[in-house]
């Protein structure tokens, strides 16, 4: 008897084998690549290039990560209100009243920017709101303004008061109350340097989960590889010459000719030339240091390369803030980083690893 189950177990193991060689034999559909545009997300322009099976499955990937890009632009945003939605403006609203129960991605998002705060030594600080909401202020006039002889500077007086608020250790964080805290009536949150590389993150890996396996996205120049491209080649990235915008990869001989190999990785740079506004013809962009409590002036662009798209957003801002050799230092310590930093003498530097990630 025993031999007759012993016989007939492997002749169904057998079929069960047979069937799945059959299967695993049925030819793949080639991949189509398509691509689409979305302009009402992070108030930027997000491009995707993304290989599908159809045109089909293409629309049902790019719908659900458009609507996931849509619910982290509301839940972080820090100037509007949306019906049903409680995000960083309704806590910041909320600053020495109560906690607010919030979503779960607030929640992540914001254990990340404490982290990194840690990990930086405080060079990105989304406790800032305060000394940030006054330039983004005087920015915002200065838009308004007819005249570049019109647009003003905060005082340091200002800015210094506006600096007493700012305390990450007021940011109070009950995870299993799932509330958010601010405790000093006078703090904001800013979580720029942060939320929309956090959410590009989150979305690719959404979008990873529901079975894409090769797309590029691009959120206001934050890069996100998923995968390679069908073929097994890489996607490429490309860093924007702070000295002349119009130069990507024209100039071969320079570092900006050479496009940046990229497999399930992302790419962030941060710029004095993104946003500014200009008094007697000096230049004041919007990565504010937090030690001196105005533009820092250390470099003209900072560029990131690493597996996470959230953690390459704090960081840049963060080196952006750094003396070279600190930034050096700390980018040499971590796993699977690199970077480039571009100086206002025009020279470009890089990490040990940069080149390792050049398209040859």
């Amino acid at each position: 008897m025993k031999s007759r189950i012993t016989r007939m177990t492997a002749a169904l193991l057998a079929a069960v084998l047979s069937l799945s060689l059959l299967v695993g034999c049925k030819p793949k559909k080639e991949l189509t690549r398509y691509t689409t545009i979305f302009y009402d997300v992070f108030d930027t322009v997000t491009q995707v290039i993304a290989y599908c099976e159809s045109e089909e499955e293409f629309n049902t990937q790019m719908q659900a990560l458009h609507q996931d890009l849509i619910a982290y632009n509301q839940l972080y945003d820090i100037y509007n209100n949306y019906d049903g939605v409680v995000n960083v403006k309704t806590i910041n609203e909320n600053a020495g009243k109560a906690p607010v129960q919030v979503d779960d991605r607030i929640l992540s998002m914001l254990e990340l920017a404490r982290q990194m705060y840690d990990l930086t030594g405080g060079k990105i600080n989304i406790a800032m709101g305060s000394v940030l909401g006054i330039w983004h202020d005087y920015r915002e006039a200065a838009e308004q303004n007819a005249s570049e002889a019109d647009n003003t500077l905060p005082t340091q007086e200002e800015l210094e008061v506006a600096a007493q608020h700012c305390d990450i250790n007021d940011l109070v964080i009950d995870e299993e109350a799932k509330t958010v805290y601010l405790s000093d009536p006078e703090m904001s949150l800013d979580v720029g340097s942060v939320g929309k590389g956090y959410a590009v993150e989150m979305v690719c890996r959404a979008a990873e989960a529901r079975g894409l396996t090769s797309a590029l996205v691009s959120v206001g120049g934050n890069l996100r590889a998923i995968g390679t491209k069908p073929d097994g080649s890489q996607w490429t990235g490309g860093v924007e010459n702070p000295w002349n915008a119009s130069e990507v990869y024209t100039n071969t001989n320079s570092i900006f000719g050479s496009p940046i190999n990229m497999s399930d990785l992302a790419l962030v740079t941060s710029g004095d030339y993104q946003r500014y506004f200009v008094v007697d013809g000096k230049r004041y962009h919007h990565i504010i240091d937090p030690d001196t409590l105005w533009p820092a002036a250390y470099y003209n662009g900072v560029t990131v390369l690493c597996p996470d798209s959230g953690m390459a957003d704090c960081l840049t801002t963060a080196l952006f803030c750094m003396p070279l050799e600190e930034g050096q230092k700390l980018v040499e310590s971590l796993d699977g980083v690199e970077a480039m930093w571009c100086t206002p003498d025009k020279q470009a530097t890089t990490s040990s690893g940069w080149d390792s990630h050049l398209k040859k």
